[in-house]
């Protein structure tokens, strides 16, 4: 794929994203409103780890130089960005039919909104600082990796907690899939790299399972490339031995600062 430059697109929406958890948001949305209503998109591949994302073309459509963005071609070039911007922008304009979001005079739609809120401010990044200094951080900092390794398990414990009876995490009855759960998708799928495992929450578990089975979920999990693992799947060879090292670590820099879990 070439190297991205500016623009490509003249109408309908245009995606900028990477194989991020943030960018699965945006690539998932759309290809659920594809499946229901046709509605077209034209997606390129941000490549983080090249800093296309802060070249002045791009900046100049997300001024954080972050993924993933949208312009919308057939709403006067209209940029959106931010995940979750992208999904309250997409499910208003587009999902006219409220397949995938609700009413806003709906009680649900503040309860959706309230869940965004809590990924976006809470879930995702404690999981993405988590992942950072067991993972990324050349220096394995034992108070750190502890603090967010913790704090990411007390949240999924809350959300653990909201599936327990439900099948999804905002709607009447046992709920209705949709951009409350869309917005967390990619973050749940990608836990393993917190070295926490999915099976300490049993229901999310199921609810992810539960997700993967929808076919636009499995194709938004393919833009621009698929995940590298999955919650989901064991890990094998190096790659299972080397989150067993890095477990051993948070283990033990739990215990140094007496981490006990607790949540909410």
């Amino acid at each position: 794929m070439a190297r991205p430059t500016g623009l490509i697109a003249s109408k309908g929406i245009e995606l900028l994203t990477w194989s991020t958890p943030n960018g699965y948001k945006a690539s998932i949305l759309l290809e659920e409103l594809k499946e229901a209503y046709g509605l077209q998109y034209t997606s390129q591949g941000i490549n983080i780890g090249q800093n296309i994302q802060k070249e002045p073309w791009f900046t100049a459509i997300n001024p954080n130089g972050r993924i993933p963005a949208i312009v919308d071609h057939d709403h006067g070039d209209l940029a959106v960005f931010e995940g979750n911007a992208i999904l309250s922008y997409l499910s208003r304009r587009y999902d006219t039919e409220k397949l995938f979001s609700f009413a806003a005079d709906d009680d649900d739609y503040t309860r959706a909104e309230s869940w965004i809120g809590w990924q976006h401010g809470g879930l995702g990044p404690m999981q993405g600082q988590a992942n950072h200094f067991v993972r990324a951080a050349k220096e394995k900092i034992p108070y750190g990796m502890q603090r967010y390794v913790g704090e990411t398990e007390r949240l999924y414990g809350i959300l653990d907690a909201r599936l327990k009876d439900r099948d999804y995490v905002v709607g009447p009855g046992r709920g209705k899939y949709s951009i409350a759960d869309i917005a967390l998708l990619g973050w749940v799928n990608a836990l393993r790299g917190t070295t926490i495992s999915i099976e300490q929450f049993p229901s999310v578990k199921a609810w992810l399972e539960r997700c993967w089975e929808r076919p636009a979920v499995q194709k938004g999990f393919q833009v621009p490339s698929a995940p590298s693992s999955s919650a989901l799947k064991p890990q094998v060879g190096e790659v299972a031995e080397k989150t067993q090292e890095l477990k051993e670590l948070v283990d033990k820099a739990k215990k140094q600062y007496g981490y006990v879990y607790s949540s909410p």
